[in-house]
């Protein structure tokens, strides 16, 4: 196992894992999106499908790259949008709108 990755398992803030990598953040967007900034970069580690034999100075840049996206993710979006949690995900699936909610109810004459 790599030097990095080991490293890597001794964090646990989102804030450790951005100066790592030395990614400059907004401690405003962290402190709402912790989780889900972490959640998200490793569902990009486990999408990756490029070759596990990488040294250690392609495996940085690359880590970094999806932990830049990951973080990029929730500047520009936010925790309800990005839907990272099954919470997120099953609140969508519902929730209806007022216009369904009109069209169950009956018709007065």
């Amino acid at each position: 196992m790599s030097e990095m990755i080991q490293q890597l398992k001794q964090f646990s803030a989102a804030e450790e894992f951005l100066n790592y990598f030395g990614i400059p953040y907004d401690e405003t967007v962290v402190n709402v999106n912790r989780l889900h900034i972490l959640k998200r970069f490793y569902q990009y580690m486990r999408q990756d499908k490029s070759p596990e034999v990488l040294d250690e100075v392609a495996l940085f840049k690359q880590y970094r790259g999806f932990l830049m996206r990951a973080y990029e993710d929730f500047v520009n979006s936010n925790a309800a949008q990005e839907k990272v949690f099954k919470v997120f995900q099953d609140a969508e699936a519902k929730s209806f709108g007022l216009d369904k909610l009109r069209s169950t109810l009956p018709t007065v004459s």
